[in-house]
């Protein structure tokens, strides 16, 4: 049988098997740590324990560059328990959208309420030079897939909790916020396509998150999106894109994401 025949009864296999693996009852907030955001990981929290990914159910190693591939439970300043996935599996990996939502399944099993979803993108916006952090204020998902089977109807007027992106701007008020644009990959868009993206009212484009926005709000979980931008999106700088920028811009910008996300752990 396959794993995600029943995704929410691996999900919660999962969850089991990561509360015994790293020793803890449940959890109360979430990160999943996207392309160049790894490295501010190091010093969260008080460490509790960690293990690989790939030896949880349903998980499998991550394949980009940029990406740790470890579950690390860390106790905040508040005493709460947060989860810190580095790494994530992308739709264009081609396994279908079950496992690329898995890790935020597994979150909501876990026990969490508010999930915080990372990620490196490409900006519209000129005034957002690389290594600038975005709040996510809505997404656009350009993949033509849901996570979500049969009739089940979720709203997403609020996909990205209005309230946590104010107690995020209490940590950094300087963070700016924009519209997430999901394409599948895994090429770059082209120009015309980011034209296209920003004409729909996009500020971002990327990769990854809104197919987990989608699948957290399904659980019930209360999201907030950072982007960080590791390029200006295709046409705009007239030079070639590569994913060796991405690690490159969050290696440059690691000491302000680290203490965006030390900040937010104290108030989440």
């Amino acid at each position: 049988m396959n794993d995600f025949d029943d995704p929410t009864a691996t999900a919660h296999e999962a969850a089991g098997e990561l509360r015994r693996r790293l020793g803890i009852d449940g959890i109360d907030v979430g990160l999943v740590l996207g392309s160049g955001w790894a490295t501010a990981a190091e010093g969260l929290g008080e460490p509790i324990a960690e293990c690989p990914l790939a030896e949880l159910p349903g998980f499998s190693a991550p394949v980009v560059a940029g990406h740790g591939g470890q579950a690390r439970a860390v106790r905040t300043p508040a005493g709460r328990i947060a989860l810190i996935l580095t790494g994530r599996t992308h739709f264009y990996e081609g396994r279908g959208v079950a496992p690329v939502v898995h890790g935020v399944r597994t979150v909501a099993a876990a026990g969490a309420t508010r999930l915080v979803l990372t990620n490196g993108c490409g900006g519209l916006n000129p005034a957002w030079t690389p290594g600038t952090p975005v709040l996510i204020s809505d997404h656009i998902n350009l993949t033509a897939v849901s996570p979500l089977r049969g009739a089940t109807f979720v709203d997403l007027t609020d996909a990205y909790s209005h309230a946590l992106r104010t107690l995020a701007r209490g940590v950094d008020p300087g963070l700016d916020e924009g519209v997430y644009v999901q394409f599948p990959g895994p090429h770059y868009e082209t120009p015309a396509e980011v034209r296209m993206a920003r004409t729909i009212g996009g500020d971002l484009v990327g990769m990854s998150t809104a197919l987990e926005t989608i699948a957290a709000r399904e659980a019930g979980l209360e999201v907030l999106g950072i982007s960080l931008v590791t390029n200006a999106a295709a046409g705009l700088a007239g030079e070639p894109l590569s994913h060796a920028e991405v690690v490159a811009a969050g290696q440059a910008a690691v000491g302000r994401l680290r203490t965006l996300l030390a900040g937010l752990l104290e108030v989440l």
